[in-house]
């Protein structure tokens, strides 16, 4: 009789894990794509277009988006392993930039420089909006990290990857809806709401650096 309890312990003990996981995931992923800094960008950059195309616009570039980092889940850590990038080197790396990355976003430094404008055969779903508004050096790096082959099984990848696309999901929402939500919150609220996600970025990317270093695991043997 003990044993489908401790089967029954062991299942609650995976799914919370997993639910954990996916829940530091997803706020990771959604302040590294920042929806709410991209929907203030593809606000600015599309006021003189119509409707219409402003739809296609938010479509294209998170279709070009998620195929990038897609493509950095699939293909991202076989690259990283034929250079012979250890794990715990790109989770250090990978907390830093974030880190950083993070900084940023509370410091409210601009995403980017110069003019979009006026380039011939210039797409602004590529540029600014694809990249790098929505798939970001730190959303590229994070997708990479968060599906480590050595670390997680196929299955763990691909709901990390189901959380990535409900991401880019809520930012093609955000940026059907920026007229509006920009009218409700107002360039302050935005700017707020961009520097909160910023501090806890640099909190979970501090998580990340201690987790590669096992300074957790040092913390709980020096206590003990």
């Amino acid at each position: 009789a003990a044993r489908p309890t401790g089967h029954a312990a062991l299942l609650d003990r995976r799914r919370t894990r997993m639910t954990d996981k996916l829940i530091r995931d997803a706020l990771i992923l959604w302040a590294t794509i920042d929806p709410i800094g991209t929907l203030a960008i593809f606000a600015s950059i599309t006021g003189g277009l119509t409707e219409a195309a402003r739809r296609r616009t938010a479509l294209k570039a998170v279709l070009y988006a998620g195929g990038i980092l897609v493509g950095a889940v699939i293909i991202g850590q076989v690259l990283l392993t034929a250079m012979g990038i250890r794990l715990v080197s790109l989770q250090v790396a990978g907390g830093i930039i974030l880190f950083l990355f993070g900084l940023k976003m509370v410091f409210g430094t601009p995403l980017m420089q110069g003019s979009t404008q006026g380039e011939p055969g210039h797409d602004i779903a590529v540029f600014p909006l694809a990249v790098p508004s929505i798939a970001t050096p730190g959303a590229l790096m994070a997708v990479i990290i968060l599906t480590d082959n050595h670390v997680y099984p196929i299955q763990v990848q691909l709901a990390t990857t189901g959380v990535m696309l409900l991401v880019l999901l809520a930012t093609f929402l955000f940026m059907l809806a920026a007229g509006r939500i920009i009218a409700v919150i107002g360039q302050n609220g935005s700017a707020i709401l961009v520097r909160v996600m910023g501090m806890l970025l640099a909190a979970l990317s501090i998580e990340l650096v201690m987790e590669a270093l096992n300074i957790f695991d040092l913390l709980n043997t020096s206590t003990n």
